[in-house]
């Protein structure tokens, strides 16, 4: 089960306090212009417009309709009561939801309308000018602390989001930079062994040569020699496949784990099986495909852990990633998924989401 985010709990409390301001008016304390059956409904159905400018983030067309309605029902409950008291507070928190949808300069024209109305409710209340000029400008500035505060926090959520996803590709980019620098070692050591076995061949091709125009016992010791010279080869070769290959599976294990590490806000578990054997192009497309989960994660999922598994059968090299986030039922890759698709088409392989139980990639490359 997902647990609640810090902004997702302050989201409950605040509209707890929009439905208890509203406690007065229900329980009959404040009788409103209208019929209370209707002053609820209205009122009801201008919290449900605040929750779904909250739950349609992803959804800018649908959040911004929610709010405008928000917007006027709120309005429309603060000027049906006679006393609206504490019921500005709803527009209050309106205005703060703005920073969510709107710019600055909108949501400034919303506190300025919230603001009116304010007036023409304390004014139709029977208050003198001096209570409404303080209950206009108290409200006011409260508005306007409130919008600030939120969009300095956006702004800082947006910056530190911009600096993981930056952190991310560094790690990413650091990890193709090391595995370069191996599979450059990697060549260097194929070349001494080239030469080594060039050398060692041409001494067994000369012993053997010799032997063949040799009779008697001169012919046992040219065998003997290229024997050792064989035996000493087949050693040198087994040693050096030997050592490559164990150097393969440590550096994918620790280059995708680098790719996750010191991640803010994310917990990242990244197991490799001892026997994925995967060349540079795998390398990188496993890298990438890391990178982007992460990076998904980070920006749509709204989790607090993530699962990566890499492994392998006698077919293919196999990335399953899931996270506790809350999931997408429709899934529409962006970019950065399209091109992890086409950078393991490229490698004969192929890469499936799923999103209707937090979000799973799985991806997979043929063996080599």
């Amino acid at each position: 089960m997902r647990r609640f985010t810090p902004e997702e709990w302050s989201g409950v409390a605040m509209l707890a306090v929009c439905v208890g301001i509203g406690a007065p008016v229900a329980l009959g304390p404040i009788d409103p212009h209208i019929p209370l059956v209707a002053w609820l409904l209205v009122y009801a159905a201008t919290l449900g417009a605040v929750v779904g400018t909250a739950i349609n983030v992803d959804h800018p067309r649908v959040q911004s309709v929610t709010y405008a309605a928000a917007v006027v029902l709120s309005w429309c409950v603060l000027l049906t009561v006679p006393n609206p008291g504490m019921l500005a507070i709803l527009l209050v928190v309106i205005a703060a939801f703005g920073c969510y949808v709107l710019g600055l300069r909108a949501n400034l024209l919303v506190v300025a309308l919230n603001s009116g109305v304010i007036t023409v409710a304390w004014v139709l209340s029977g208050r003198d000018t001096a209570d409404v000029l303080l209950s206009v400008g108290f409200y006011t500035m409260i508005q306007l602390a409130a919008l600030l505060s939120v969009t300095a926090l956006l702004r800082e959520q947006r910056m530190r989001a911009e600096l993981t996803e930056a952190h991310v590709e560094l790690q990413a980019t650091g990890a193709l930079l090391e595995e370069s620098t191996r599979t450059a070692e990697r060549l260097r050591i194929s070349r001494e062994l080239h030469d080594l076995i060039g050398h060692q061949l041409t001494v067994l091709t000369l012993e053997l040569e010799a032997a063949r125009h040799r009779q008697g016992e001169a012919v046992q010791a040219h065998i003997e020699r290229a024997n050792d010279v064989a035996r000493g080869l087949l050693a040198d070769v087994r040693s050096t496949v030997s050592t490559l290959r164990t150097e393969s599976s440590t550096d994918l294990a620790t280059a995708l784990r680098n790719v996750g590490r010191d991640v803010p806000g994310l917990d990242i578990g990244i197991e490799v099986a001892e026997n994925v054997r995967a060349d540079e192009e795998q390398t990188a497309a496993l890298i990438r495909a890391t990178q982007e989960v992460v990076t998904n994660t980070l920006k749509h999922a709204e989790a607090r852990e993530l699962w990566i598994d890499v492994t392998q059968d006698d077919e293919a090299i196999h990335l399953t990633a899931v996270d506790d986030g809350k999931g997408a039922p429709g899934v529409t890759p962006g970019n950065g998924l399209r091109g992890l698709a086409e950078r393991f088409d490229a490698l004969g392989g192929r890469v499936d989401c799923d999103g209707t139980s937090g979000f799973r990639v799985s991806a997979r490359v043929p063996v080599r």
